[in-house]
């Protein structure tokens, strides 16, 4: 092994035990990164010129090495542990994984420099979050690189109607109703932002075609009061770190009807222990808001800060329970998960949303008024909180009046 090998692996095994991975991952880590520092010098490929086809190359080499070694497949996820060791030194070595797409046409400049622009008329000129930022982009990049790879850089200036039927065509092959009408607006932004800088000749958004969504047609998929309290209670029963964490976020969830971000962005100084309050940022106003800290969840995040939350620089509230300890990234498969123990079984989505419709929904049927939820939740407007008006109306039937008959003359 040369020298170089033998300082990378050991600057590797330093950056891990910086990040608090346990010595079992450590060692696993670094040994098939050597794994695969020595594959790379058989071929006499350096590792800062490694790209991500060279990686999946490498890892289907090494199935059929386990499997000449050990007589036998290995499991379906066995991949997922050479591959993290292998992805820890690459990001070492350069810096950044996976690598930026480089250019290899005039296709792929021009696509890469109308993104660019794009991304900062998006960010500055109409202040968009960056998620909003990100799902606008996906959609510019999806297209010109459809579009660009069928008609090339020259048949840019003169995309028609035909190309965005066949692209929408495309797309809605794969897409809800309502998933469908939100690339069809995201696609209408980038062909006026086309048209405003001389892209394309025609300003083609108008004939962007999408599914009409009709007000009010979808019923959100709710949580009932025992459900939530079946779903807590499974929740408080696991003592583990990631129990205790599980079970402060879901009682944020129950009781303030927190959006997944808000919950996943809160820091630790966002809880006023003194003056009895948490403070939220809303995800997409960037508000702020103060909302009461209730003794229930003051106790569950205090359980939580304890003895389930490791030792870490970063300031975020939650953090993932293995190393890399830095904030979660989704609660979707966490929320999931805790309702299939609990054998909670909604009807529809079972993300944290609909803890969100959950809380609104009791406190419609409290009588709140709209406003008071609305900016509870986060609502720029009372007509973000009327969609939830859909969930009380079972009420209703509680209360249905006998309509008399009308008597018809002879």
């Amino acid at each position: 092994m040369s020298k170089s090998e033998r300082e990378l692996i050991t600057e590797l095994k330093a950056v891990l035990s910086s990040r608090r991975y346990s010595p079992v991952v450590i060692g696993n880590y670094c040994a098939y990164a050597q794994e695969f520092l020595d594959y790379l010098m058989q071929r006499g490929i350096l590792v800062v010129d490694v790209t991500e086809a060279e990686v999946a190359r490498y890892l289907c080499h090494a199935v059929a090495l386990f499997r000449k070694r050990r007589s036998r497949n290995p499991g379906k996820r066995w991949h997922e542990i050479p591959q993290a060791g292998i992805h820890a030194l690459l990001r070492l070595v350069q810096d950044q994984w996976p690598p930026a797409p480089k250019v290899t046409c005039a296709a792929d400049a021009l696509r890469f420099a109308i993104c660019n622009e794009y991304e900062t008329w998006l960010r500055e000129e109409r202040g968009l979050a960056r998620a909003s930022i990100d799902a606008f982009l996906w959609e510019a990049r999806h297209f010109l690189g459809w579009l660009l790879e069928r008609c090339g850089v020259e048949g840019l200036m003169e995309v028609s109607v035909g190309d965005i039927d066949r692209y929408m065509d495309m797309r809605a092959s794969k897409l809800t109703r309502s998933s469908l009408k939100c690339a069809a607006e995201r696609l209408r932004a980038l062909l006026r932002y086309l048209h405003r800088t001389s892209h394309i000749a025609t300003d083609l958004s108008p004939h962007v075609l999408a599914p009409r969504l009709y007000a009010y047609e979808g019923v959100p998929s709710i949580l009932e009061r025992d459900q939530i309290a079946a779903v807590l209670a499974s929740a408080s029963m696991d003592k583990t770190p990631a129990g205790l964490r599980d079970h402060a976020i879901l009682r944020l969830l129950a009781t303030y009807g927190l959006r997944s971000g808000e919950i996943r962005n809160m820091r630790i100084e966002d809880i006023g222990w003194r003056t009895g309050a948490i403070r939220v940022r809303h995800s997409k106003t960037q508000a702020y808001s103060f909302l009461p800290l209730t003794e229930r969840v003051g106790e569950s995040i205090l359980a939580y800060l304890r003895s389930g939350r490791p030792a870490t620089d970063a300031r975020e509230l939650f953090v993932r329970t293995r190393a890399p300890y830095c904030k979660l990234d989704k609660l979707y498969s966490m929320v999931r998960r805790r309702l299939r123990d609990a054998g909670v079984k909604p009807q529809g989505k079972r993300g944290p949303h609909i803890f969100r419709h959950a809380r609104a929904t009791e406190l419609l049927r409290a009588a709140v008024p709209q406003k008071i939820i609305g900016d509870l939740l986060g609502h720029r407007s009372i007509a973000s909180t009327a969609p939830y008006l859909k969930l009380a109306t079972e009420d209703l039937r509680a209360i249905a009046l006998d309509v008399p008959g009308t008597e018809v003359s002879a």
